[in-house]
């Protein structure tokens, strides 16, 4: 959202969304910066918008809004801060370095913009070091990473980037996020991209219209059967018959201890999705 758009602001509270993210960055003019940084830091200090985890997109480290927009964000206690244009590890450890400065709550983590060609290149390096520090999550930006590629805006050719992210946000422990889907009046494409993303290993997809949420929480959230399955293996494993086994039969199938850990994760999902829709 927009976050020198008052009338988007309002609507997010009703949205069913897991996160709002109230950009301040490519979505807002330069002349309209400090009333949305204003915007945003009332927002999240309103307690308006119920269990929505509520990120900031604060302008680049280059741009002359950095320093007051990562300060005031943490100072409303955002739950994260997304940071654009991030280029390697060392920026992570900088912003984080002024995060402990400011004393942010260590609540409000980091995460991070991979749209440039230098981030794709040091994938791995950005997220060992960042996991150390306070960075969760990386977002993909592929219409910023296409302008920099001099690159036609064709999906295919971020499949590869694509698979590079989920591969590096898996090794040390991060969340990851697909790009967004620019075409709002194209509910087919939507689907499309939200049921590639997830089959990489996506966790969810960013979204810039409300009509898009409906389509990606019905592609990303656990079927009833994918539910039930999962139940099952929880269920074998915690049985004590099967106390200390690696290796399990549920259903016909063999089953192993990281069929299970997947299956606390599924149901966990499928838990906070129903605690959201309460």
């Amino acid at each position: 959202m927009p976050a020198s758009n008052t009338r988007a602001l309002e609507k997010a509270k009703t949205l069913a969304a897991d996160t709002i993210i109230f950009d301040l960055e490519d979505a807002v003019a330069p002349d309209a910066k400090e009333e949305a940084r204003a915007n945003a830091c009332a927002a999240l200090q309103s307690g308006d918008y119920g269990g929505r985890e509520l990120v900031v997109r604060i302008n680049a480290m280059d741009t002359p809004w950095f320093a007051e927009d990562l300060k005031q964000a943490c100072l409303a206690q955002a739950s994260a801060i997304l940071v654009p244009k991030i280029l390697n590890a060392d920026d992570v450890i900088q912003i984080t370095d002024f995060m402990e400065d400011l004393d942010a709550s260590l609540d409000t983590k980091l995460w991070a913009m991979i749209e440039m060609p230098e981030a794709v290149l040091k994938l791995a390096e950005i997220a060992a070091l960042g996991a150390q520090q306070r960075l969760t999550t990386f977002v993909m930006g592929f219409n910023d990473l296409a302008k920099e590629m001099r690159a036609d805006h064709d999906r295919s050719i971020f499949r590869s980037v694509m698979t590079q992210t989920v591969i590096a946000a898996r090794a040390y422990g991060l969340n990851v996020i697909d790009s967004v889907y620019n075409d709002f009046n194209d509910p087919d494409g939507l689907v499309a991209e939200c049921q590639e993303a997830k089959t990489i290993g996506f966790d969810g997809k960013t979204l810039i219209h409300p009509a898009q949420i409906e389509i990606a929480n019905q592609v990303f959230a656990p079927s009833t059967s994918e539910i039930e399955a999962a139940k099952s293996i929880i269920e074998a494993f915690e049985d004590p018959v099967n106390a200390g086994k690696g290796v399990i039969v549920v259903d016909g199938k063999m089953t192993e201890l990281l069929h299970f850990k997947q299956a606390r994760q599924l149901v966990a999902t499928a838990d906070a999705i129903a605690a959201m829709a309460e």
